[in-house]
């Protein structure tokens, strides 16, 4: 029988996106919102012309909040991220 693993904390499931809004400047509050009718636990902030989007939702679903919210956008420009997570925490 195997050991059953530990259910990993939702932070560890999120995954890191950044779009390039180009001279775009987006309504964060707007994106936020929208952001969390999919997500509740979704996070967006700006850098520079980068949208960056912390979700467990998927490049599609991303794509769709976004476009939906006002802005639109190719799923080309939605760039997922590598982890950062170096496993010391155990997860």
């Amino acid at each position: 029988m195997s050991a059953r693993s530990p259910a990993r904390p939702l932070e560890e499931l999120l995954l890191e996106f950044h779009i390039d809004m180009g001279d775009k400047q987006p309504d964060l509050a707007l994106l936020e919102e929208a952001l969390r009718d999919a997500d509740p636990a979704g996070l967006v902030d700006l850098h520079g012309a980068t949208l960056r989007v912390a979700t467990s939702l998927g490049v599609a679903e991303l794509q769709s909040v976004i476009v939906i919210a006002g802005y639109p956008l190719r799923a080309d420009q939605v760039v997922q991220q590598p982890s950062i997570c170096c496993g010391g925490c155990g997860g």
